[in-house]
């Protein structure tokens, strides 16, 4: 036990650095746009939302490289190592492109969905200049999992501490004009973004293409002369397990965004302080995400080698240490809300009262279900490294919307709690999914799957 425990520490530890310093950049940029104003905060929110809703869902798809690579890689088979990853950026660059046109054009979207359109004029500027840095962040999604199913973690959090210094450096320059820009405000902060998501997927494309994993063959062509039999199977194989795990992260993300638009609906000091602590907890997220993509590696790597034993050992180990981890979170957002707030606003600025009085309150529901929702993705990753996606989409759809959305909106609108009570049907959704799941991992791994 302690011995699988040191190797999904190993594994866990720079993935879950590499997802905190990747969330930095959502996380710069909702800072960076407090500095320009309570208004600015409120309507880069509704950009920073849809950019990241559309990336969830497109990388969870991407992602089942990562459980099929460690598979094939756990096997022995380098040769299907390097065909998954190829095939998986020519579907990142497929999907990626009605993608990008859709961002750029996000405004009429969000128009649509009734927000306000003083809001909506700003968030598409935001959505205008971040939309070009899609395609190279989808890029940058399959060729860290090719690093992490070869056990490589060090050189992603390498890579994506330099891109964050970059985000940050990018974006006050074009915000406030500095070494002679203009001054671009908040569509400085999508360029700052754009730029650091590119650099950084350029930086892998490197590390991919020195000796020792160049032996992978990840960029050659695909085919010479016709489309080989195995290429289709690999394809079919990556959507079979992508789009359910795209499906999932679209349930639970599309949960976060819906009820993102409904407190728009409640005014912006209201969809203010739900951004701010909405940005707190993905960042907490991205921790317990990092430990789920660790446990979903061990897994796979361990399915390949047909031990069963160790294979439910590793998911339990994993789901353990994500629950201790998120623990911790949670005991920091009870003890110290105003000191997280302070970092996104002016928490002296009477025009911010009402804000902070808010975010404390949501920040200590959130607080309350860290534990949970450190388990339900964990266990989500478990499940994917056994291959097992479908079902814990329909998971996902129950607790999430048919429990979480429904008791929200009851407690949130038709009882009048507001923000309040959306979140504590996040919180009763997650608890759901994190039961549900935890006993399907078992089940499988109990039954030989």
């Amino acid at each position: 036990m302690f011995s699988e425990v040191k190797k999904c520490l190993g594994l866990a530890v720079p993935l879950a650095a590499a997802q905190l310093a990747q969330s930095a950049t959502g996380f710069v940029d909702t800072v960076m746009m407090g500095w320009l104003g309570s208004q600015t905060i409120a309507s880069g929110a509704l950009g920073v939302t849809i950019f990241s809703f559309c990336l969830l869902i497109i990388t969870g798809i991407v992602s089942a490289v990562s459980p099929l690579a460690a598979q094939a890689y756990g096997a022995g088979n380098r040769e299907k190592v390097g065909t998954i990853v190829r095939l998986g950026l020519w579907i990142s660059l497929v999907l990626g492109i009605p993608i990008t046109l859709l961002l750029y054009n996000g405004g009429a979207l969000l128009l649509l969905l009734g927000q306000d359109p003083n809001a909506v004029a700003l968030a598409e500027i935001f959505l205008r200049a971040i939309a070009l840095g899609f395609i190279p962040a989808l890029g940058f999604a399959v060729l860290k999992s090719f690093l992490s199913a070869l056990l490589q973690p060090q050189l992603i959090i390498v890579t994506v501490v330099l891109g964050t210094l970059l985000n940050i450096t990018a974006n006050y320059v074009l915000m406030f004009g500095k070494l002679g820009f203009p001054a671009l405000g908040l569509a400085g902060i999508g360029w700052g973004s754009t730029l650091s998501l590119w650099s950084m997927f350029v930086a892998l494309i490197y590390i991919c293409n020195q000796p020792r994993f160049a032996v992978y063959g990840i960029f050659r062509p695909l085919y010479k002369k016709a489309f080989p039999l195995e290429h289709r199977r690999i394809i079919d194989e990556i959507f079979q397990v992508g789009l359910p795990i795209g499906g999932l992260i679209a349930v639970e993300a599309g949960l976060f965004t819906v009820v993102t638009f409904i407190i728009g609906q409640l005014g912006t000091n209201a969809l203010a302080a739900h951004q701010i602590a909405l940005q707190t907890i993905s960042i907490s997220f991205q921790l317990a995400l990092g430990i789920s993509l660790a446990t979903t590696v061990r897994v796979g790597q361990l399915v390949g080698q047909n031990d069963l034993l160790a294979t439910r050992l590793a998911g339990y180990v994993g789901i353990a240490i994500a629950a201790l981890s998120m623990g911790v979170v949670g005991i920091t957002l009870w003890l110290v809300p105003k000191s997280i707030i302070s970092l996104y606003i002016d928490i002296s600025d009477p025009n911010n009262a009402d804000v902070v009085v808010l975010a404390v309150k949501l920040l200590g529901v959130a607080a309350i279900f860290q534990i949970v929702d450190g388990v339900q993705v964990t266990a989500g990753g478990a499940l994917r490294g056994l291959k097992d996606t479908k079902v814990p989409m329909l998971i996902g759809i129950f607790a999430y919307w048919c429990v979480g959305l429904f008791i929200g909106y009851t407690f949130g609108i038709s009882s009048g709690y507001g923000a309040i009570g959306l979140w504590w049907g996040l919180a009763i959704g997650l608890a759901i999914a994190a039961i549900i799941m935890t006993w399907r991992f078992s089940k499988k791994t109990t039954n030989h799957g």
